[in-house]
């Protein structure tokens, strides 16, 4: 599934438009996957765009569209053809086939982005998991070997036993890192237990890839964490503490990024690391101010932090790299809008006024309360000791009596058991 070479790869990069789709969305998804292709090494020598009413079972495109893209393919020397929507395994073995050239879809590309950008064992365990669940129900077209001995009768005893026993090693392989990344989990879980017991209010950096999100926890927190201006640079979650004389104390956590169509596989392979986002506080949503389709962008991230079920955080709108930024109306327009804090990471311009927006939403977590909650209900005990911070615990007969502090919106699901 790698793309990079020792050759440069070139890539023509395809993209089907229905009818329910506007033209400069699917041209902007293109433009896209252009990057995501130059991240991954190749070179993108062409692209096309076809507009069918549904894409064809056998091809995805029109069989017209595929010869076009064979010859432009020709043309331009290109070895490798990516497809910006997801393709089923016979549309990929059928399309490579009729081209003659390797064919693969954005959810490879992306996967093979991210086994190169991986740096811990635990995101490379993560990025296996993903890539060996994408490949599964493409086994079959690995085996080309089987279609010279033309199919059917006496090619279904080795070869058939092969493919079920690469099945098997691969099953195999996904328990095994499952349970590796069980034990992360739990690792995590510890950690951030730590940090509550700590009394740190937690902050999530979350946003589009690129936005600028690592090199905002440099600059608030004085690390020096790999950042550059390419897709996908982090993949590892970091977290580093925010302190200053007499101002409030919290951790502020970085997060993989976000991208339209970001593969299944990949959301719940890092599943350890998204749950950070379930812990945090607050979230701080990072736009990249400066780019054409930051709405879209702020849409996708909304999107699937609903899928992820955290969308009910209290969160900051936080407009970055507003150094970037030629034509200020948009973000006028934007921050009219909505409440949002306009910042630059790299200038450290509208820090200080983030800062407080953060110490103003955080704070109120710090008020402790006494709740008296009946045995019965382990959910609500559970509850305080995963949202919050137990300062005393009395066990009594029918109840427990907990000291602790909680997020308000916690806090107001409890009312019932304040004392």
């Amino acid at each position: 599934m790698a793309i990079t070479r020792a050759v440069q790869e070139r890539a023509v990069i395809a993209a089907l438009r229905l009818p329910a789709q506007r033209r400069w969305e699917v041209e902007e998804s293109l433009d896209e996957l252009g990057g995501l292709a130059t991240a991954a090494g190749a070179a993108v020598v062409h692209r096309v765009v076809q507009e069918r009413g549904s894409p064809t079972p056998a091809l995805f495109f029109g069989s017209g569209k595929v010869d076009e893209i064979a010859e432009a393919g020709r043309a331009t020397g290109a070895n490798l053809m990516i497809c910006d929507d997801p393709l089923t395994p016979v549309q990929e073995r059928n399309i490579s086939q009729t081209l003659g050239l390797k064919v693969i879809d954005r959810t490879a590309l992306i996967l093979d982005i991210f086994a190169q950008r991986a740096r811990t064992a635990e995101g490379k365990l993560q990025v296996e998991l993903a890539q060996l669940t994408y490949l599964l129900p493409r086994l079959v077209g690995q085996w080309t070997h089987l279609e010279r001995l033309g199919g059917g009768i006496g090619t279904r005893g080795p070869g058939e036993t092969q493919l079920e026993s690469d099945r098997r090693v691969i099953r195999r392989r996904v328990m095994q890192i499952r349970r590796e990344l069980e034990h992360v989990r739990v690792h995590r879980r510890v950690q951030r237990e730590g940090r509550r017991r700590a009394g740190l209010p937690v902050v999530a950096l979350v946003g589009y890839t690129n936005a600028g999100k690592t090199t905002l926890l440099n600059r608030m927190t004085g690390a020096h964490l790999a950042a550059a201006d390419r897709l996908f640079e982090t993949l590892d979650p970091a977290a580093r503490l925010v302190n200053g004389a007499g101002r409030l104390a919290f951790i502020l956590s970085d997060t993989v990024g976000f991208i339209r169509k970001l593969p299944h596989e990949l959301v719940a392979a890092f599943r350890a690391t998204l749950e950070e986002l379930a812990e945090a506080d607050v979230l701080l949503h990072v736009v990249d101010a400066s780019h054409p389709a930051l709405a879209e962008h702020m849409a996708a991230v909304e999107t699937l932090l609903a899928e992820l079920e955290v969308a009910d955080r209290p969160t900051v709108l936080v407009l970055n790299k507003m150094d970037r930024v030629a034509e200020p109306r948009a973000v006028e327009t934007l921050l009219a809008a909505r409440p949002a804090v306009a910042v630059s990471g790299v200038s450290g311009a509208g820090l200080d006024r983030l800062r407080v927006v953060i110490e103003g939403m955080v704070s109120p977590l710090r008020g402790s309360l006494t709740l008296r909650i009946p045995h019965r209900d382990g959910a609500a005990l559970a509850l305080c000791y995963k949202r919050g911070r137990v300062l005393n615990r009395d066990d009594q007969d029918g109840h427990v009596q907990l000291e602790v502090e909680l997020p308000p919106a916690v806090a107001g699901t409890l009312a019932a058991y304040r004392v």
